[in-house]
């Protein structure tokens, strides 16, 4: 498998629609987890087949036209299911940007990530109390199947960027597996409403087992389903949000492309999460949003705000304020990029190089302002890839990137793989704990080969203009030794390693002696420091950068590595975070690219010497270090 998240719902959707349209039965297996045969006919069993990036899948056909249905999966899977491979340039075409949003306070695409107004509250689920079942359940359940579908199909139509989660949808809602188990049920008395939920949530609980958090928010598309044909069933009408900020449990995807993003000021969600297709849809339209705001008490119609760039929702909030935060925010983006190739120079004189994180050769011709990247992501330059690229690929990627930012320094991280990022060309062996087991660095120690590919490359480009290394996921002295040797001559090559593991914070003096350089990965320090997983709804609370804790070790970095300092995590890109660590010493940021200008153009207000660090540091939680900035 070499999609990113593996066979979930959009490309199991792809390929459940081909083989059903073959006179044959096709089943698939997962040879690295043993899982299977399932019916590849049915899209609840392909998704929850669980088959994810880098796995070995078996295909397996009978039938009168097995042959035919095998041939034309062969050229579907060459496609990586519809996802598409990347284009020959390198560019992100239809894949979304690495410098996406993310976290629990997701900006909308306008650039906007405040709002205010009426709370709009949209509860999920349906009521089928007062349902009266009659003699004739299946056909009614027929009849609902033919309207959910004719609806389906229309937002199909009518909002074709998004028509694929569609046709998820329609695959789901025609699941053979599902249907057999909803009429075996009906037949056994059960009325339609009664078997329709039980056999979706069933469903449900399948997708919240699974252990990849992608797929996990899958199990929104199957409420969603549901709940169309419920609502249909019990002759309940759809819910037409009004003017305000929409207030629901979760964001299905059918909400997120009908809405008028004209008439919603914006969208808070309860859950927690960042990837279900809801907020994805929401968030390509420009509308503000933020998740994971929990369980707080909002009454329909009061007024409500919420800030996702400091990730707080308020009940009866100071408008006044608010909206003067709007306007101050709309007229900041725009004086930002239009000031976004002047330095970064802090009132106190302070210079700080902003530079952007790169995950496809579009982020570095998109990214405005950059003084370079602080962060090659090579794992996801090459990550749709079947095959090890050769260094001769690598190093026109390489290229590729260094000229479109003017040839300025480019970062190149060596390949980060494992946890949740498998390679396609690079198996591992399943584990019991894949965030503790072999990551980054660790897994070429055993198989070197395809590292020293990659430094090969890396070198050859250093020769042409201004390139940087560094190895991720290092916890001891004998690792970085290793990594030298590896690399072997630097000829004016600048090397360093990423700060991603606690020990390695803490012995950075140790680990830093013979680098010119570390680069901080909030992100991984702060869910090893917090051991709390930000894709997990129960714990993600606990995994904020802002924390004292990662910020302690931050410092303790700054002031022991004897080196350049650089952060290239989450935190870089936050204009009020990015301040903080200019203050603790941090030499270099990495943003993600639509955060570049915001970043440069808030540093260069700053007065570093007025942050108080030592309040900072000392603070009692990151909720107190926010109040602090």
């Amino acid at each position: 498998m070499s999609n990113e998240h593996g066979l979930h719902a959009r490309p199991a959707a792809r390929l459940v629609g081909l083989v059903n349209g073959f006179d044959a039965t096709v089943t698939l297996t997962d040879l690295d987890t043993g899982k299977g045969p399932v019916d590849a006919g049915s899209l609840s069993m392909v998704a929850t087949l669980n088959a994810q990036q880098g796995h070995r899948v078996r295909v397996g056909a009978s039938g009168p036209q097995a042959a035919e249905a095998l041939t034309a999966i062969e050229q579907l899977a060459a496609t990586a299911f519809g996802d598409g491979p990347a284009p020959p340039d390198g560019s992100a075409g239809d894949r979304p940007s690495s410098g996406a949003a993310g976290g629990e306070a997701a900006a909308g695409g306008s650039g906007l990530d405040v709002a205010i107004g009426p709370a709009v509250l949209v509860d999920s689920g349906v009521d089928t109390g007062g349902y009266v079942a009659g003699d004739n359940e299946l056909e009614r359940l027929g009849q609902a199947l033919q309207t959910a579908g004719d609806q389906l199909r229309e937002l199909r139509d009518t909002t074709p960027e998004h028509g694929d989660i569609f046709v998820a949808h329609l695959a789901l809602l025609g699941d053979r597996k599902i249907l057999d188990a909803v009429e075996l049920s009906i037949s056994g008395g059960a009325s339609a409403p009664a078997a329709w939920q039980q056999a979706y949530d069933d469903l449900t609980t399948t997708f919240e087992a699974l252990d990849d958090a992608y797929q996990r928010e899958r199990a929104q598309d199957v409420r969603a389903v549901r709940d169309r044909v419920l609502r249909i069933l019990v002759g309940a009408p759809e819910e037409t949000p009004a003017d305000g900020i929409l207030v629901v449990p979760e964001l299905d995807a059918a909400t997120a492309a009908t809405i008028d993003a004209a008439r919603i000021a914006g969208i808070a969600v309860r859950a927690a999460g960042t990837t279900g297709h809801g907020v994805i849809v929401a968030r390509s339209r420009g509308i503000p949003l933020i998740t994971g705001i929990g369980d707080v008490d909002v009454p329909p119609g009061a007024t409500v705000a919420f800030d996702a760039r400091t990730g707080s929702f308020e009940v009866a909030p100071d408008e006044s304020r608010i909206r003067a935060t709007i306007a101050e925010r709309r007229g900041e983006r725009e004086r930002a990029v239009g000031q976004a190739d002047q330095p970064a120079i802090t009132r106190d004189g302070t210079t700080i190089d902003v530079l952007v994180n790169v995950g496809v050769v579009q982020d570095a011709i998109d990214a405005r302002g950059a003084d370079g990247s602080g962060l090659v992501r090579t794992e996801v330059l090459f990550g749709d890839r079947r095959t090890a690229p050769t260094v001769d690929e690598q190093v026109d990627a390489f290229r590729a990137i260094a000229q479109a930012l003017g040839n300025k320094p480019i970062t190149i991280r060596t390949w980060d793989i494992g946890g949740d990022k498998p390679l396609p060309f690079l198996p591992q062996a399943k584990e019991a704990n894949p965030f503790l087991g072999e990551r980054g660095l660790r897994v070429f120690r055993s198989r070197p080969d395809l590292l020293r590919d990659q430094l090969e490359a890396v070198r050859r480009v250093a020769a042409e203009t201004p390139v940087h290394v560094m190895f991720p996921m290092v916890t001891t002295a004998d690792e970085v030794a290793w990594a030298l040797d590896e690399l072997g001559a630097t000829d004016g090559l600048e090397v360093g390693i990423m700060v991603e593991v606690p020990a390695a914070a803490l012995r950075v003096a140790t680990l830093a002696k013979d680098l010119d350089f570390v680069s901080i990965g909030t992100n991984d320090l702060t869910q090893y420091t917090t051991a709390a997983d930000r894709t997990n709804s129960a714990v993600a609370s606990l995994a904020d950068g802002l924390d004292p804790a990662v910020l302690q070790l931050v410092d303790h970095v700054v002031r022991n590595a004897g080196v350049r300092v650089a952060v290239c995590g989450d935190l870089a890109s936050d204009p009020q975070a990015a301040v903080l660590l200019a203050a603790l010493g941090v030499h270099e940021l990495s943003a993600v690219g639509p955060q570049v200008p915001l970043v440069k153009a808030r540093l260069r207000q700053a007065d570093l010497t007025q942050v108080d660090t030592a309040a900072v540091l000392a603070a009692r939680d990151a909720g107190q270090v926010r109040g602090l900035l």
